[in-house]
């Protein structure tokens, strides 16, 4: 069964024409576009950091400086996917169409947010911080597979009837 007549099985679509319209004019999507890859390699950078730091005891402080710098990019894509979600769907979070999206989101922030808790209240050690930020990782590699296939729901929507398939 193609990805699209999976979707369209659900009964909905993931915009209605307004809203694609919304989402198509507003500048939300173009930073939505450039913040997602921008975190996603700051994630792939930070994975390599923090799997150093595990396997030989070195660099910490850049396995942690990178941790900050995904924890601060996370936040502000979430803050401006909020932004969007208000333009685009008229609330600022849990809009139907992402619904499961924003509720991970969530777990992610709420685990990176742990880390941050968890470094600056010395309450873990460095190789627990460590694990705490991968498992955060590991969260948001979901959440990003379920952007990314909404992404191509969307693409599917707006090119009915090409036959293209999953």
């Amino acid at each position: 069964m193609s990805a699209q007549s999976s979707h369209k099985n659900q009964g909905r679509s993931l915009y209605t024409p307004e809203q694609r319209a919304r989402r198509d004019a507003t500048i939300w999507t173009f930073v939505q576009g450039v913040l997602a890859p921008v975190q996603f390699i700051i994630f792939l950078v930070s994975v390599a950091l923090v799997i150093r730091y595990l396997m030989t005891g070195e660099g910490y402080a850049a396995a942690t400086a990178s941790i900050l710098l995904k924890t601060f990019a996370l936040y502000t894509i979430m803050v401006t996917g909020a932004i969007w979600e208000k333009v685009v769907f008229g609330r600022y979070l849990f809009a139907q169409s992402f619904f499961w999206e924003d509720t991970v989101s969530f777990v992610v922030i709420a685990i990176h947010t742990f880390y941050l808790w968890a470094l600056w209240s010395g309450a873990l050690s460095p190789k627990a911080q460590m694990l705490v930020a991968l498992a955060a990782y590991a969260i948001y590699v979901i959440n990003a597979a379920q952007f990314v296939w909404k992404l191509r729901m969307a693409r599917l929507e707006a090119t009915p009837n090409q036959g293209v398939t999953a």
